[in-house]
């Protein structure tokens, strides 16, 4: 998987969320402690992007 830190995170050594994206899942984990992982269905991130607020 390739893991994705936003842009927004600071330095290296900041906790993050990363996320991954693959066909049939979308990965979530902490950047410091890389376990345990989530995972998703990609109908699920989305509608939880959705339903997120934005600033």
């Amino acid at each position: 998987m390739q893991w994705r830190k936003s842009s927004y995170s600071g330095g290296e050594n900041t906790n993050c969320v990363e996320v991954a994206f693959e066909p049939v899942a979308v990965g979530v984990r902490d950047s410091k402690y890389t376990a345990p992982q989530l995972a998703f269905s990609p109908a699920a991130w989305r509608a939880f992007l959705q339903a997120a607020p934005t600033r």
